[in-house]
């Protein structure tokens, strides 16, 4: 069993190779290999449809007398899975695809369709372009008027951004100078260096004007004080008779007590002619102590 899986065969000494005999095989001879479709295809004769990468046991062989710079063509044949119609195809190596022969439609294929157009269509403009000068000179001159479009939309937009941005380039710029962003720090901290002073000066000037005028108002305080008291005797004496007369009138109004009129009035004359006099009398101290 593990002679079978050796590689290297044994070759005695007299082995001769020339003494071998050839085999005599056809020129064109097919082989068979094992495919898949390369592409979606519909048979001719039931009208299957084949997709791409169905696999199938073809028979290769050498076209005749085709090539491709050198490169050679082979030729395929499968058999439809349905009807079992010969469906031939062959390789194209100048466009890296296959061509269907016989025994089926290839289906519509809009991308590669659309790729060969705009080959084609670049092909016929450089052979214009190369025969024809004025279009050479039209083309140019349309290729120029539509960079210079493209320039001034460029532009445009650089300077709506600049009008948005509002990006100032001087200070981006300043940050990436050490030894000028140094310098600009030291300013900064000098100038909230003279700020600070400058503030403590001013809060110590304002204190002193404070005291100064504290201990002003605190001379003229005693004088007022007595003023200020006596003024108030008075106005406190005369919101309490017109209290008294106020409870006094509702009283009446209403029928629950009964004053006898003279004696308030004797009382009220009395009660005035007091308060005047001990107003008389201290305004006279006040004068006198001065």
């Amino acid at each position: 069993m593990s002679e079978r899986k050796v590689l290297n065969k044994y070759y005695p000494p007299d082995f001769d190779p020339s003494k071998i005999p050839r085999m005599k095989l056809p020129k064109n001879r097919q082989y068979t290999v094992r495919l898949m479709a390369p592409f979606n295809m519909r048979c001719k004769t039931c009208g299957e449809y084949i997709y791409k990468g169905k696999k199938f046991n073809a028979r290769k062989e050498d076209a005749e007398n085709e090539d491709y710079l050198g490169i050679r063509i082979y030729r395929f044949y499968i058999k439809c899975t349905r009807c079992l119609q010969e469906i031939s195809f062959k390789t194209d190596p100048r466009n890296t695809d296959y061509e269907i022969e016989e025994g089926a439609t290839r289906n519509f294929m809009a991308l590669k369709l659309a790729q060969e157009q705009e080959k084609r269509e670049v092909d016929a403009e450089k052979e214009e372009e190369a025969t024809n000068p004025m279009k050479l000179l039209e083309n140019r001159t349309q290729q120029s008027k539509q960079e210079i479009e493209l320039m001034e939309s460029l532009e445009e937009l650089r300077d709506l951004n600049r009008r948005q941005g509002n990006v100032d380039y001087d200070s981006m710029l300043l940050k990436y100078n050490p030894a000028e962003l140094k310098e600009q720090i030291k300013r900064m901290q000098e100038e909230e260096d003279e700020n600070t002073v400058q503030k403590l000066m001013g809060i110590k000037r304002k204190i002193n004007e404070d005291q100064e005028v504290v201990e002003s108002e605190e001379l003229v305080e005693p004088e007022d004080n007595i003023t200020k008291s006596k003024i108030k005797n008075a106005i406190t004496s005369t919101a309490t008779q017109s209290s008294v007369k106020k409870k006094v009138s509702k009283l009446n109004l209403l029928n629950l007590v009964k004053v006898n009129n003279v004696t308030t009035t004797s009382t009220n004359k009395t009660k005035e002619s007091c308060n005047s006099l001990s107003l008389i009398g201290n305004y006279s101290s006040s004068d006198d102590s001065n």
